[in-house]
């Protein structure tokens, strides 16, 4: 029979057609399509790192962008998928700036900059979500609106509240609550 070698030699050009396309959809074809980012930081959060690193004083480190899956851990007992769902929730999402003890570096709270762009829908969901991530692993979260000039001395004090435990404080020196810097 004839069509019989024809049929597996188009077979065969057809799988190795394809096996080279999806040789290369596998390995990024495009390359490594990537560059430099110039600054970790924008100019403002910049400026507000400073300023941060000033307030928290020397007993305390500030970190930047740190992966709340970093910080965050799934608990155990989820199905694989329930797991799985979880850690994509949190995986690709950062905070701000992260206030650790520089003694040991155990993380006392969170600090999240909002500027403009917290005020569409998309932000406000995930806003919603690193506070709620936050009171579920009881991580104190300290939200500061971004504007041109801050008083070191006022967010100075809204971070010492902001890791202030409520049981440990007395009715004269309780803690404002966490709400944004006066302009």
């Amino acid at each position: 029979m004839l069509t019989s070698p024809i049929l597996l030699v188009a077979i065969v050009l057809i799988a190795l057609i394809a096996l080279t396309y999806f040789k290369r959809v596998a390995s990024g074809s495009v390359g490594l399509p990537y560059r430099a980012r110039k600054t970790l930081f924008s100019p403002a959060e910049r400026s507000f790192l400073g300023l941060l690193d000033a307030a928290v004083g020397r007993d305390y480190r500030v970190f930047g962008k740190v992966r709340i899956a970093d910080i965050a851990a799934v608990r155990s007992g989820l199905s694989a998928s329930a797991r799985q769902a979880a850690l994509n929730r949190i995986a690709f999402k950062h905070f701000d700036y992260v206030v650790c003890r520089a003694d040991d570096l155990s993380v006392v709270c969170a600090v999240e900059l909002d500027d403009a762009s917290h005020n569409r829908a998309r932000a406000r969901r995930r806003d919603r979500l690193v506070a709620d991530v936050c009171d579920v692993i009881e991580l104190p979260l300290l939200n500061v609106p971004a504007r041109h000039g801050y008083a070191l001395p006022e967010l100075r004090e809204r971070f010492r509240s902001c890791i202030t435990p409520a049981s440990t404080v007395t009715s004269k020196d309780a803690p404002h609550p966490v709400s944004p810097l006066a302009p």
